[in-house]
């Protein structure tokens, strides 16, 4: 059985820009997922969904500006990240298991009329939750991330991203995500993306995920995110793109949104200056795009 660990909650104190109160909710047995729930109960939901390796913290710019203007903002951890629950094997970590998770928290919070706020991995498991429970979700927002279907060549930049979170004997998190955006972070930022890894066994989850992307058309995966696409392609409601310019492994990735969902004819999609980590670069300009999106 694989060997569950609690997230190291003492590395987590007076984080900077980070005054939320945290929950935690049963996603399986025995395994508790964290959670921000920002803003009034009674609001219209925003579910933001991270991606590799950061954590909730990457909302933190986010969720004061959607929270002013009238929303709620539930901003989970996957497991293996933040505060939530993680395993020692990298093998306990699988694209379906994360969906499996992901799911109970929905059905655990009772979360429906979503509006979905997905990047990077956030994506990879958001817009299948989509494709499978379209009438659970009211809108999409998304921001350098893709369902990928292993049809087109993995790019050079995502190889080399692979091989570096699988092999390389340093594998820090903050630094990778300084990495990933174009502005310069501080220390006492790098610090807090972090906090979830003391060590090496905290680092399961975030070392084994770029394995768990499919590149080729014929893993199993990938073939269930043809057919995610299949009903994506169906999918009428108001779908959004907001992608970083900055950002070479999703470059380009918009477009292929764009041209099969119908809900995204007619938006008003957005480049702008970011990298990858595009809530970090231009988080409270992105939470006013996002707000605007929803209405408020």
């Amino acid at each position: 059985m694989p060997t569950i660990i609690t997230a190291p909650l003492d590395r987590f104190q007076n984080l900077e820009g980070y005054p939320f109160t945290g929950n935690f909710i049963e996603v399986a047995e025995g395994l508790n997922m964290h959670y921000l729930d920002e803003g009034p109960k009674d609001a219209p939901v925003v579910l933001l969904l991270h991606g590799e390796p950061s954590w909730s913290y990457l909302y933190r710019k986010m969720i004061p500006v959607l929270t002013e203007r009238g929303l709620r903002c539930i901003a989970p951890d996957l497991i293996g990240f933040g505060k939530s629950d993680r395993f020692k094997e990298q093998e306990a970590y699988s694209y379906e298991s994360h969906l499996v998770w992901m799911r109970s928290f929905l059905s655990k919070m009772e979360l429906k009329d979503i509006s979905l706020f997905c990047q990077d991995w956030g994506g990879l498991i958001g817009l299948r939750l989509v494709s499978e429970s379209p009438d659970q979700f009211t809108r999409v927002l998304a921001s350098n991330t893709i369902l990928p279907t292993g049809q087109f060549p993995a790019t050079e930049a995502f190889l080399k991203w692979r091989e570096f979170s699988r092999k390389s004997p340093q594998f820090d998190i903050g630094r990778v995500l300084q990495k990933g955006t174009l502005t310069d972070l501080s220390e006492e930022v790098i610090r807090a993306y972090n906090a979830p890894f003391p060590n090496e066994e905290h680092k399961a989850g975030s070392r084994i995920f770029p394995m768990l992307v499919p590149i080729k058309p014929d893993e199993p995966e990938a073939i269930n995110n043809q057919l995610a696409w299949q009903k994506l392609s169906t999918f009428t409601k108001p779908f959004l793109t907001i992608f970083g310019s900055g950002d070479p492994i999703m470059r380009g990735a918009e477009k292929v949104i764009k041209g099969i969902v119908p809900g995204a004819k007619g938006q008003d999609h957005k480049i702008i200056e970011a990298g990858h980590f595009i809530q970090e670069d231009k988080g409270e300009e992105l939470a006013a795009y996002l707000a605007e999106f929803c209405g408020h």
